[in-house]
């Protein structure tokens, strides 16, 4: 900083706030720091009785706030958002359209361990809707050394740490398996639930079978669904231990690749997430998704209709905050679930 002559300051910077005090009516910043200032803010300041200011002396080997938080919008910045115009050194991005928002935590959690700079985003893998805000970011000090924001730079890579993929209109099939539906001892009220629920994602089903618990029936009824073009295929039933829930064997029997039996997710514990080999994900869901507000589907669902790999990491992952609460007024995903 140096120390200047108000009268001589037009086109320096505010390194401090200038606070403004009307008896009764305010007491506020009239200029904040980083303020660049104007030839009508001359009688202002001397107004408040600054005859002489601090701005920044001006070092080649620093950058302004507005200017250095400019270079982590850059590397935040992907697909599908928006910024803000710098406001005292703080930039925001906000959704241009529905999709699902990816974080890169690796490369956050490094830009955030250097120091002197933050950058606050919402948790990545759920869905945002058009205008949501994603992500806050500044430097802290009012100048930064320009090697702390290469070493930034460096920190996040060649790829935006932050996007928005729109969610892909596809189309499903469903096998709703188990001898107590197909024999007509109980409704079928599993295939509702997804129904409603891939709806909401504009997803459309191509094809909608009901098995008893025969292993190689459910495996044919996959294949041929997957055959005819289909995006996905649900199975629903048949996931637990029982000697008669067969799901799990005819997944595995399609030669899809098995990520994970299992998730550290309740409810949801059972889930089966398969992928063949042209990258189309094969589910196979546990009975608690028919009756539980939200489950381990809540969870991946977004990710899948976003075309965004889910991979065992990830599922294990969810170990801490994967315990859904149950709160007798539901509020996911504003909520802990998954987080």
């Amino acid at each position: 900083m140096k120390l200047m002559k108000t009268t001589d300051s037009v086109g320096q910077v505010l390194c401090h706030d200038v606070t403004q005090i009307i008896k009764g009516v305010t007491k506020d910043a009239a200029f904040r720091k980083g303020h660049v200032i104007r030839e009508e803010d001359i009688p202002v300041l001397l107004s408040l009785g600054k005859d002489h200011i601090y701005v920044w002396e001006n070092d080649e080997s620093m950058l302004h706030e507005n200017d250095a938080t400019k270079i982590l919008e850059e590397i935040c910045r992907g697909r599908g958002m928006k910024a803000s115009e710098p406001k005292e050194g703080k930039i925001e991005l906000t959704a241009e359209y529905d999709g699902v928002f990816v974080v890169n935590v690796e490369k956050l959690n490094r830009v955030n361990a250097l120091g002197e700079m933050m950058i606050a985003t919402r948790h990545g893998g759920f869905t945002v809707q058009k205008g949501d805000r994603l992500a806050g970011m500044r430097v802290i000090p009012l100048v930064i050394k320009k090697e702390k924001m290469e070493a930034a730079r460096a920190a996040a890579g060649d790829t935006p740490l932050l996007d928005v993929l729109p969610f892909k209109k596809k189309t499903y099939g469903l096998v709703t398996t188990g001898n107590e539906v197909f024999y007509g001892r109980i409704q079928d009220t599993f295939s509702p639930v997804i129904q409603e629920k891939m709806e909401e994602f504009g997803a459309v089903m191509g094809e909608h079978v009901i098995l008893d618990d025969d292993h190689e029936k459910i495996t044919g009824a996959i294949n041929r669904m997957l055959a005819e073009g289909l995006d996905m295929v649900i199975c629903t039933g048949g996931m637990s231990v029982d000697p008669d829930d067969r799901t799990p064997l005819a997944i595995k029997n399609t030669g899809a690749e098995i990520i994970s039996y299992g998730a550290p997710v309740l409810p949801g514990a059972m889930f089966l997430l398969a992928y063949t080999k042209d990258g189309r994900p094969v589910l196979g869901l546990p009975g608690c998704v028919m009756y539980a507000k939200r489950t381990i589907f809540d969870l991946v669902l977004p990710s899948l209709m976003g075309d965004v790999p889910v991979t065992a990491k990830r599922l294990a992952e969810y170990g801490q905050g994967g315990l859904c609460l149950g709160c007798k007024e539901c509020t996911f995903p504003n909520c802990s679930f998954g987080k």
